[in-house]
């Protein structure tokens, strides 16, 4: 029988991801591919919606908007704090990412985007935030997720979460 991508199927897949320019952002292999449970909100809505009924071997194009992927920019995101808040302190270095909270409470990751004398400038948005985003894609292998990995929302195993 042959399988279809469809809720609660772990799904592998090789991928090339590049932004608006072509440039690569990341990719994986279908020999070391990435693995996600299809329908729960643990892969970008868009790729899965258009991965949704395609069979092992299916190869596809897909491109995310902002809106449909890591939103647009927001400056509002963006934060100079005081070097002595940081434990680190001479250690951060820009393009590094620190855990901190947000304005209401919750944990965040920000990334350092600039030190100075006695700041660092935190950006709280995602990464790909504000990009479109092209995944060229290869479906490997689809199977069945476990009553654990649905519970759980991740795949477990080799190219999934580890415990």
């Amino acid at each position: 029988m042959i399988m279809q991508i469809s809720k609660n199927k772990v799904v592998s897949i090789g991928f090339k991801l590049t932004d608006g320019d072509g440039s690569l952002i990341d990719e994986s292999s279908t020999e070391e591919p990435l693995k996600y449970i299809q329908g729960v909100g643990s892969f970008i809505p868009a790729v899965e919606s258009a991965l949704e009924g395609k069979e092992e071997g299916a190869e596809l194009k897909v491109t995310v908007t902002p809106e449909e992927g890591f939103g647009q920019r927001d400056e509002e995101l963006v934060h100079s704090v005081p070097k002595d808040r940081f434990q680190s302190g001479g250690d951060l270095q820009v393009g590094m990412q620190v855990q901190g909270q947000d304005d209401s409470g919750t944990p965040a990751i920000f990334t350092v985007v600039a030190l100075e004398d006695d700041t660092v400038k935190l950006d709280g948005n995602h990464p790909l935030a504000g990009m479109t985003l092209n995944f060229d894609v290869k479906v490997g292998e689809i199977r069945d997720a476990t009553q654990e990995e649905i519970d759980h929302g991740h795949v477990h195993g080799p190219g999934g979460h580890q415990h």
